[in-house]
């Protein structure tokens, strides 16, 4: 798959569901209205299409969600896209999760492929991180860690950069994720969905958050790449990466190989517009992959040159207003 830009489509990120255990208060509302059962894609309905996608030229397979893990019934989904590994052309399978299940899933992500998972985590302060996610108990994400690096998971954190929340935590984060062998991922809060609170107020540039780091850690640039949007530096000190996501600040999208689907078979071509197609109706429509196949070539044909992301202080309004959780994380 080819866009328009001459950028080999190879990435895909799949929500398996717009439903989750925590309400982080950046990516849902409170009283979130989810989505009737109908519209939802079946796992087999989700298999078929991961499957077209691998057809395709998709390498590179992330489940997300809402949490992908509370999902009735997953691990048969996760099995099968792991089966595809290497005989069916995908090279990796993984995971973007906010840790409360891996303590019960760790093991059997691992035997059905995984080797890499994504673990949402702002905060190790169990106070805070009550207040983030408006109910969330850290200690089953910190059980989930343990579980997943036993398991022999590679782990990486993904922790929003939040202005007067987190900002006095990345020194002890990157401690944590040394002491564990973990990579630590920063993230420019995004623009997406109509949340309670200013956005403005959430805003911390990672070049500031970069420059207090650097006072106290050796940074090495990297080359190392994973197929996402982030840019990496080794940290000498410990020897782990660690990565910045820069949406707002540094525009990622000349070399942009993904693209999403939702959990009601939605595609969006870019994180940061709203053209979309849906792919629900044709793959309900035909036994036959041919309906589904057209429409994904379609699509990747009207991918856009990049986003549109910008925090609009004069009308505190989002750039996208569906929900991170909608659209997959």
């Amino acid at each position: 798959m080819i866009d328009p830009f001459g950028r080999s489509v190879t990435y895909l990120r799949v929500s398996v569901t717009d439903r989750c255990d925590l309400r982080c208060v950046y990516c849902m509302a409170e009283d979130m209205t989810f989505l009737p059962k109908a519209d939802i894609l079946s796992l087999e309905e989700l298999e078929r299409l991961c499957n077209a996608f691998i057809r395709l030229g998709v390498r590179k397979l992330r489940l997300t969600g809402g949490e992908p893990l509370v999902r009735r019934n997953i691990m048969s989904l996760i099995r099968n896209l792991g089966a595809q590994i290497g005989k069916g052309g995908l090279e990796e399978l993984t995971l973007t999760t906010n840790g409360t299940q891996l303590a019960k899933y760790a093991d059997e992500l691992f035997a059905a492929g995984v080797r890499r998972i994504n673990v949402s985590l702002d905060t190790l302060d169990p106070a805070k991180f009550k207040s983030i996610t408006r109910w969330g108990d850290i200690a089953k994400v910190m059980d989930g860690l343990m579980a997943a690096k036993a398991a022999g998971l590679k782990v990486k954190l993904n922790t929003v950069a939040l202005k007067g929340v987190n900002e006095d935590e990345y020194d002890r984060l990157l401690e944590f994720c040394g002491e564990h062998g973990f990579d630590l991922t920063l993230i420019e809060t995004m623009p997406l969905g109509d949340i309670d609170g200013d956005r403005t107020d959430q805003y911390l540039p990672l070049s500031q958050v970069r420059a207090q780091l650097e006072q106290r850690w050796t940074l090495r640039e990297s080359s190392h790449r994973t197929g996402g949007p982030a840019r990496y530096v080794e940290v000498a000190e410990t020897g782990q990466r660690l990565g910045f996501i820069t949406p707002m600040t540094h525009n990622f999208c000349e070399s942009c190989n993904r693209v999403r689907v939702t959990c009601t078979g939605t595609l969006y071509m870019c994180l940061g517009q709203e053209d979309a197609a849906d792919l629900r109706a044709p793959l309900r429509a035909s036994e036959s992959d041919e309906l589904i196949t057209q429409a994904v070539l379609d699509a990747i044909a009207r991918k856009p040159k990049g986003h549109d992301f910008v925090i609009d202080r004069t009308l505190n309004k989002p750039a996208v207003a569906r929900h991170m959780s909608v659209t997959g994380g």
